[in-house]
This record gives structure tokens, sequence and C-alpha cells, in this order.
């Protein structure tokens, strides 16, 4: 199906309007699209973008990440539940559970299975906190982190 944007009636093209298949379609499809597009900047192509701070206690990894202003994000697929942090900023969140603005200070909650689209409308420092004794970033990603959606609903 295909969408003409309408600025005057925008709630038409909302996710509560779409099934979790077809959201969960649309992203990949709109991640896809931007991996394959050469004029688009990836965290996997260009790191220093979005820089990462790791920190590591007693089974808990804090990641730090900073987001410039004017920055479209798609995040992975959360295969565990954990609190995020928004320290500085204001974004815009599309995910399978609706929409939002929030702005700094703000926390909530990652459901299992989440996977985002994040418009920064200004810099932002957005924290998560992960349960995990792990300190290996590749065996932490293979713990929370699913490839793709059927991964997801074999865990």
């Amino acid at each position: 199906m295909v969408h003409k944007l309408s600025l005057t009636h925008p709630d038409e093209y909302l996710p509560s309007k779409y099934t979790k298949e077809e959201f969960r379609t649309g992203i990949m499809a709109l991640q896809s699209k931007m991996k394959d597009d050469i004029n688009v900047k990836t965290p996997e192509t260009h790191p220093e973008l979005n820089p990462i701070k790791h920190t590591f206690c007693k089974n808990q990894y804090i990641r730090e990440l900073y987001i410039s202003a004017g920055e479209l994000l798609v995040t992975k697929i959360h295969k565990i539940e954990h609190p995020f942090f928004l320290l500085k900023g204001e974004m815009s969140i599309l995910s399978e559970q609706g929409e939002t603005v929030i702005s700094a200070p703000y926390y909530g909650v990652t459901p299992v299975g989440t996977k985002r689209v994040i418009y920064s409308h200004t810099d932002c420092t957005f924290v998560t906190v992960h349960p995990s004794d792990k300190k290996d970033l590749d065996k932490l990603e293979d713990e929370l982190i699913a490839k793709n959606y059927k991964e997801l609903e074999e865990v």
C-alpha cells in the first residue's frame, strides 16, 4: 500500500493504524533502505557520529549514546526488557506501542521485541541499562539483541 503524506491529517499514517506485522515489515524495509543508500551514514559505517560510552558494573551493562540533532535512527530488536533514560534533548519515537515525543529528563521501559525509529529534534544523550554480567560487546549483543523478529520468537 502506498500512502501520500498529508500534513493536514498526519494521524492517518501513524503506526497505531497498522497491524504489528505491517509495522514490523515497514520498519525493517526502512532500515534496509537506509543501509542500502550510499548517502546515509549509519553507526556501523560512521561510529564517530554516535559515540557510545560503555560502563560495566555488577550484573549490569550501561550504554550511553550521543545522538546529534536532526538524526533519524532505527534501533535494534531488544530481547530483554530494560529501562532507558533521556538525559539531554528531545526526540520523537515511533514503535509498535505508538508514537511519542519525549524531552529530558525522561525515563521509560523498553519492552521485549521493541524496535524503534527515533528522530532527534536536538542533541540528545540516551542511556540504557541492561541486566548482564558480560563485558564483551559481541557477547552482550548476542544476549540482548535479536538479529530479526524470527529469532525473537524463538527466545
